[in-house]
């Protein structure tokens, strides 16, 4: 079962690492992280298919690498398939990024998958490519990259 405090926790490691204002939430579900990032004064936009989803900003279709570039960060807590397209929006704009893995799109099991992430993203170009684990239950690694 997820922990509950995943979003809170995840939220908490976004803003003491990272100063951006404008934050895309890719793959989002009902919005939560943004909720918990919005009582840091970030202005985030959720992206997910849902229909329901909390009374935040909510871009209610899947994020593509045509979207408008209006962030100065995108991140992604277990965005199941979307991981690999965070990661190459950030690169194609060269914006930081922060995904909490779990699943991946292909069936790669797990380290594996976050291995491959990680080689993605120095493969994009990122310089610094890091991995955390954040205090809780399940899937709680995060993987962040940097210009």
């Amino acid at each position: 079962m997820a922990d509950k405090r995943r979003f809170e926790l995840f939220a908490q490691f976004i803003v003491e690492r990272f100063s951006a204002p404008r934050i895309f939430d890719i793959a989002g579900g009902q919005g939560r992280l943004n909720e918990a990032l919005a009582k840091f004064g970030r202005t985030v936009t959720t992206f997910d298919l849902r229909h329901k989803h909390l009374p935040v900003r909510f871009a209610e279709r899947a994020f593509s690498l045509e979207e408008p570039c209006e962030a100065e960060l995108l991140v992604g807590m277990h965005p199941d398939g979307a991981t690999r397209i965070i990661i190459e929006y950030a690169a194609m704009h060269r914006l930081p990024f922060a995904v909490v893995p779990c699943c991946s799109d292909n069936s790669m099991p797990y380290n594996p998958w976050r291995r491959y992430l990680a080689g993605l993203a120095r493969e994009r170009g990122f310089p610094t490519v890091e991995e955390h684990s954040l205090p809780m239950e399940g899937r709680a690694r995060v993987i962040l990259g940097q210009f």
